[in-house]
């Protein structure tokens, strides 16, 4: 966002980044292409999420709300291509920009959230297999889990929901969404820092620390008892989910803290760069339906069911415990020697 210190007058930096259409243009084919991904891809995952996926287990329950996220972003990124491709000119009013900037905001942090609670459902069940033996059937905490994240987001986000984020631009008759924050729309210097600091660490680097943490144990805990690849499907994971944080998420979190400190405090900007990273953050939506892949058996096997692909993959070989929907929820991994049925029991905590 650019700062105005009044409601009428902006600087010559920021009348500068409305007037660059080279940006704008590349923006707006991120967001089409990122779209008709979005909708296509996440509305698959949703009809076989709730309607071929039995049964709800946690890890899907977390999944659905993920999806759930990434589809409402899809049906309101029209609304951004048109104000994009409009020269940032916002024709819609107030109330559906505050929609809009809150769609976008609560689909980073909910998607951040939510891969954190996979990563460590996964966790649990090979990390700490008795433990999740006794809470992988309590949907009830899955449940509560996804509303509780929309609480912390939505409080977090309180300020963009009442506040007018439109600023009407005379200089270049335009009224921008989002684009320019008044200083006053929080009542001082350190609630902005708190807000600030609250998006960075709250809601992304405190989630980012935690995914690593749990997915480096598992890699560690299988390494150590199962089969080559078991190891080679829990390091797919890993590398999905820490790309979508690290090309999606981190890069417009760090560059969110670092323009707001040099524009509130330094009079310089970054927010064509913040501008673009925002764009960037759209990608996890396309990127989420490669975590469900990976992460769930089930999921695979009812997409390759339904595209006629009778022979399952090399993410699909072996036996399974029937009582799981993935590999990486096992409370045992196969291979090895000894055990039932040729399986070692994972009892040893990471």
């Amino acid at each position: 966002m650019a700062w105005s210190t009044n409601s009428t007058k902006l600087d010559n930096i920021t009348l500068s980044l409305f007037q660059n259409t080279t940006a704008s243009t590349a923006i707006s084919i991120i967001y089409i292409v990122v779209t008709v991904i979005n909708l296509t891809g996440n509305g698959l995952s949703m009809w076989l999420l709730l309607f071929r996926t039995s049964p709800k287990t946690p890890s899907i329950i977390f999944m659905i709300n993920l999806t759930l996220t990434d589809l409402v972003l899809g049906l309101v990124l029209p609304f951004q291509i048109k104000y994009q491709m409009q020269g940032h000119n916002w024709s819609l009013g107030p109330g559906v920009c505050r929609l809009l900037t809150l769609v976008f905001f609560a689909n980073m942090y909910c998607s951040i959230l939510t891969m954190t609670a996979i990563s460590g459902d996964r966790y649990l069940g090979i990390c700490w297999p008795m433990l999740f033996r006794e809470t992988r059937e309590r949907k009830s905490f899955a449940v509560i889990g996804c509303l509780a994240m929309w609480i912390v987001v939505l409080s977090v986000l309180y300020p963009l929901m009442t506040t007018d984020l439109t600023f009407h631009v005379p200089e270049l008759g335009i009224t921008t969404c989002f684009d320019v924050l008044k200083r006053d729309m929080l009542p001082s210097m350190e609630a902005w820092a708190a807000f600030l600091l609250t998006l960075f660490v709250i809601l992304f680097l405190i989630p980012f620390c935690i995914t690593v943490f749990c997915y480096v144990g598992i890699i560690r805990k299988l390494a150590r008892v199962s089969k080559t690849n078991q190891k080679e499907k829990a390091i797919r994971l890993a590398v999905t989910v820490l790309t979508v944080f690290t090309l999606c998420f981190a890069p417009n979190n760090i560059l969110l803290l670092a323009h707001t400190i040099r524009r509130l405090f330094y009079g310089d900007s970054l927010y064509m760069a913040y501008k673009l990273t925002l764009s960037l953050s759209c990608l996890n939506s396309c990127l989420d339906p490669f975590i469900y892949y990976f992460a769930s058996r089930e999921f695979r096997q009812k997409l390759r069911q339904m595209l006629r692909l009778r022979t399952l993959s090399s993410l699909d070989t072996g036996k399974t415990d029937p009582h799981r929907e993935s590999l990486y929820s096992a409370q045992y991994v196969s291979g090895g020697q000894g055990g039932e049925n040729g399986r070692v029991s994972v009892k040893q905590h990471c």
